[in-house]
């Protein structure tokens, strides 16, 4: 009896504690045993004395009430701070979950022996989140159980979207993402196709007027000598070396006259195709060479030097992260480029040690990247530009150039008009495999021309029919071209 006196001290005090939260001036002398059950409350009847303990689960707020089958006299709960008992009347008592953890309660009579116990576990209620979810998320099958103070999510959902807002939702519950442990499947996962058309046309017109004057003129000892020459500094060179060339006495006039108009038309139209929620990335180009400098090796002699070469890349590019939002409707992180070759602002290098040179051209590059939201087989113009540039240069001799008439001798002009229009469509597309007989290639049914027919007549590839092939005419479903859309 000596061990139990230290513990019938801790709860009889815990008992006094405990029993001033019952309402003043409420009186079990009419029934001392029993009470009337609490309404809605959940009731644990225990039918004689228990030695093992019964396991309770609570959430954090929650309470269950006990009815003994005896009297109590003291209360025993291993850790206060997780839940907390209540001596209602002499034979009930409520537990109630203070915080997330595990504890244990043990009642005893007047004489000390053990009349319940009872292991209690107190986690979240997630009763809440649970028809939150099932509100939200009607189409999902999306199951919340708690471990510790964390939860854990499980089942499967239509789309990452949907998985997605069941972790933003335990989240905001929990408080603390880390302690949220997403172990939901996406069935079916989504698979995105987009066609991303990249259309420009180019227009430009050149003009270049003027008259290169050369010759002397001598009036007694005294000789003039006089050369102009027009540089066209607009365009930077002459469209062409054609010339007039006319003599009078001393001097030579070089007419230098040349219009230029062009129109340049790009069109690229990149396909990918890639599940939703991962990056599918498409490239069709190449690389040019572009020097970088010299590499010699001193230690012999003379240096010997060699030129460094690095590769630049140009042609067409797609990367694109697609999002199926549900309902058809797509998010989607773009990124293309379309690149060329050009010949404005190159730039002419010297080869050393030899009477070469090397020109290295620019690129032309039109780029875009942007998030938009669409919805399958939209489109939508992601990104366009309209420019229109004008240079116009008149050179010439002071004050002679001003002359009129005959001022036109002295002067030359350089005239360039430049307009632009660009535009970047993209169409995305929820797909699904098909046979491979309900596809077509590019290639399918080609041939070669026979000898005879390409020396003769110049042709490169034959006409033919397919073997085993009805005839399209029957099957015809729609557009009839190179590429079907």
């Amino acid at each position: 009896m000596a061990r139990q006196i230290p513990i019938r001290t801790v709860t009889l005090a815990a008992l006094v504690v405990i029993s001033g939260f019952a309402p003043a001036g409420r009186s079990d002398a009419a029934d001392p045993r029993r009470l009337p059950p609490e309404a809605g409350a959940p009731v644990i009847q225990v039918v004689g004395s228990e030695e093992s303990s019964r396991f309770v689960p609570l959430g954090i707020g929650k309470s269950v009430v006990l009815d003994l089958p005896r009297d109590i006299k003291d209360v025993l709960v291993a850790d206060p701070t997780t839940a907390n008992a209540v001596v209602r009347s002499s034979r009930r008592a409520y537990i109630i979950g203070i915080k997330v953890g595990q504890t244990n309660v043990f009642f005893f009579d007047a004489e000390g022996r053990q009349i319940a116990g009872f292991d209690i576990a107190v986690k979240r209620d997630l009763n809440g989140i649970r028809a939150a979810l099932k509100q939200t998320l009607p189409n999902a099958d999306i199951r919340i159980e708690g471990i510790g103070d964390g939860v854990v999510l499980t089942g499967t959902a239509t789309s990452n979207a949907e998985a997605q807002q069941a972790y933003d939702l335990a989240t905001r519950l929990v408080g603390d993402g880390a302690k949220v442990v997403n172990s939901i499947a996406v069935r079916g996962r989504d698979q995105v196709m987009i066609k991303v058309t990249v259309a420009e046309v180019q227009r430009d017109v050149i003009k270049q007027l003027g008259i290169d004057l050369n010759g002397s003129f001598n009036s007694g000892t005294a000789v003039v000598n006089f050369n102009t020459s027009n540089p066209f500094s607009a365009y930077g060179q002459s469209l062409s070396n054609t010339n007039a060339v006319g003599t009078l006495g001393n001097v030579t006039a070089t007419l230098r006259a040349m219009e230029r108009a062009g129109v340049v038309r790009t069109l690229a139209e990149p396909n990918v195709t890639v599940i939703s929620g991962e990056t599918g990335l498409f490239v069709a180009g190449g690389e040019f060479p572009v020097p970088n400098g010299l590499s010699c090796d001193t230690t012999r002699s003379p240096p010997v030097c060699q030129q460094q070469i690095d590769f630049k890349k140009f042609g067409v590019s797609l990367s694109f992260t697609p999002v199926v939002l549900g309902e058809g409707r797509i998010s989607l992180k773009v990124n293309t480029e379309v690149s060329d070759l050009s010949s404005e602002n190159a730039i002419t290098l010297g080869v050393p040690g030899t009477n070469q040179t090397l020109t290295v051209p620019s690129i032309r590059a039109r780029r875009a990247e942007t998030v938009i939201e669409l919805p399958s087989g939209g489109s939508l113009a992601m990104a366009g530009m309209i420019q229109e540039q004008t240079k116009q240069q008149i050179n010439g001799l002071p004050g002679l150039q001003q002359l009129p008439i005959l001022g036109a001798l002295f002067r030359s002009r350089d005239y360039i008009n430049k307009q632009t229009e660009l535009m970047i469509l993209a169409t995305p597309y929820v797909v699904r495999s098909v046979a491979q007989k309900d596809l077509s290639r590019p290639d399918d049914g080609f041939a070669d021309a026979y000898d005879p027919s390409t020396v003769l007549l110049g042709r490169l590839n034959r006409i033919y029919g397919i073997p085993d092939k009805v005839d399209p005419r029957k099957l015809y479903r729609g557009n009839v071209g190179f590429i079907l859309d």
